[in-house]
């Protein structure tokens, strides 16, 4: 019987969701044995040529080559998925969609001129059909396991899109925000990491993206009543998820609210 075949790409990133899946260990040894990996760079060497039943994409668009790179990677694949902030939502190097370009590859590089960039970092989204998408800086590794382990039994995968907070209360953890007046991003963001910062007394930086219905606004009037500035807003807006509409939209609405 033919096994499915799995690729794995990486654009604009730093591998950290690919390392995701090589840190599952025992459990990568079940995924190797009921798929061939035809493609994974990180891993192997070793590449079959398409077309790919699924196909994991780690990274953003940031070059003229890979938006036409991905197109490619679309055609070869039955279905793609997505993986990570970066993929997802930009990235941290989204941030250059708020920004000269031009300035930076100047300051950078002694010859600006060798350097073929785009203006915008952008998710797989924006260039390409994505049938799922798979959040986080980096992904939940057990998270992905239920993505891969779904996709070859036919089903669609259970990843809870409740916020961060859900998390926070099923592990007992006192509110940062309440007990300590931290600012903390967990009530707009998407659970994943196990409310990992909040476990150790510190606000969520909204590493997974927005969870569904995130109300920024109110997110921000919270952080203002703690004493944020609109520096502050700014900055926690503009991480990880620089890019996703949610949070782009709310530095919007902020800055224009300020002139």
């Amino acid at each position: 019987m033919r096994r499915p075949s799995l690729a794995v790409w990486k654009f604009a990133s730093c591998d950290g969701c690919q390392l995701s899946l090589l840190d599952c260990e025992d459990e990568l040894l079940a995924v190797a044995d009921a798929v061939h990996i035809a493609s994974f760079p990180e891993a192997t060497r070793a590449v079959s040529p398409g077309p790919y039943d699924v196909s994991l994409v780690e990274g953003s668009i940031t070059t003229p080559h890979d938006a036409a790179r991905i197109q490619e990677v679309r055609r070869q694949s039955r279905v793609l998925v997505t993986i990570g902030a970066c993929a997802t939502a930009g990235g941290i190097q989204a941030l250059r969609n708020f920004a000269d370009v031009e300035a930076f590859t100047r300051a950078v590089y002694a010859r600006p001129d060798y350097i073929q960039t785009l203006k915008t970092s952008t998710p797989i989204a924006a260039h390409v059909k994505v049938d799922y998408e798979l959040r986080g800086c980096p992904v939940n590794k057990h998270q992905l396991l239920e993505v891969l382990t779904a996709l070859l039994a036919g089903r669609r995968p259970a990843i809870p899109s409740h916020s961060v907070c859900v998390e926070c209360k099923l592990s007992g953890n006192v509110c940062v925000t309440v007990a300590r007046g931290e600012p903390c991003l967990g009530p707009v963001t998407q659970a994943g990491c196990g409310a990992l910062c909040p476990r150790f007394h510190r606000g969520c930086y909204g590493c997974f993206g927005p969870s569904d219905a995130p109300n920024p606004p109110a997110m921000s009037a919270v952080w203002r009543a703690h004493g944020a500035t609109l520096a502050d807003l700014r900055r926690a807006w503009r991480s990880f998820n620089a890019a996703a509409p949610a949070f782009a939209a709310e530095v919007e609405r902020l800055e224009d609210e300020h002139g």
